[in-house]
């Protein structure tokens, strides 16, 4: 499933560094393996539990959003600015109410800018390109170009398109992301604030080309099933 558009409830080192001729041989479907292992999806397995808090300004208008998911049981709790909880399994979501699967779209959405890199090993029948060095499209400098492409059917906007720009580590810097394959960007952030919490590595802040744009993740817990405590930032 992909990630809606931010409207504002709407719109996620495992690795060692590879040596450059790695770097240049690695293939389409090789680069999203080595991006998704930099972030720990190799580790995945043993994830007990995450918990964080989404928050957004998009002009202004502000959001926050709690979740904690078990994602060997898939089951979420999500928790409003208000605190008033409610907690479901995704595997019933196709029959649930439908204030339910509108919070559902948002822990996609939320979950998407926390665990993307992962996704590219975990969802299906996505279209990856590689194209090489690329001027980053805010900051200065160059980044590899990823570009993935999802498929028109399924998930809760199809065709969504993301142009990755990644550095030595795999991991991303900046990115691009365009509503169902549009030609012209729809958002465009960086990727920043990296920290290892556990098995996992995770950026928990997003800046966008202005100032009326920022995605940023609060109360970042994963807990391990080979440790009885959380790993926090």
């Amino acid at each position: 499933m992909k990630p809606t558009q931010l409207l504002i409830g709407a719109l996620c080192f495992a690795l060692l560094i590879a040596c450059s001729t790695a770097h240049h041989l690695a293939g389409p479907q090789d680069i999203r393996h080595q991006i998704a292992a930099a972030y720990g999806s190799r580790q995945f397995d043993r994830v007990e539990a995450l918990t964080y808090t989404f928050n957004a300004v998009v002009g202004d208008k502000q959001v926050r959003r709690a979740w904690q998911w078990w994602p060997q049981a898939d089951e979420v709790r999500f928790t409003d600015a208000q605190g008033k909880s409610v907690t479901y399994r995704r595997s019933e979501i196709a029959d649930a109410p439908q204030e339910l699967r509108r919070i559902d779209a948002w822990f996609i959405n939320d979950q998407y800018w926390l665990l993307f890199p992962l996704h590219l090993v975990w969802d299906e029948n996505i279209r990856v390109t590689d194209g090489g060095m690329r001027p980053l499209p805010i900051t200065d400098g160059q980044g590899r170009w990823v570009e993935i492409v999802y498929p028109t059917e399924g998930g809760y906007t199809p065709g969504d398109a993301y142009e990755l720009f990644i550095d030595d580590g795999y991991r991303i810097v900046e990115w691009i992301y365009r509503k169902g394959g549009a030609t012209t960007p729809t958002r465009v952030s960086t990727w920043e604030d990296y920290r290892r919490l556990g098995p996992l590595t995770l950026a928990l802040d997003h800046y966008g080309e202005t100032k009326d744009f920022r995605v940023w993740f609060t109360e970042v817990g994963v807990k391990s099933m080979d440790r009885r405590y959380w790993y926090r930032q």
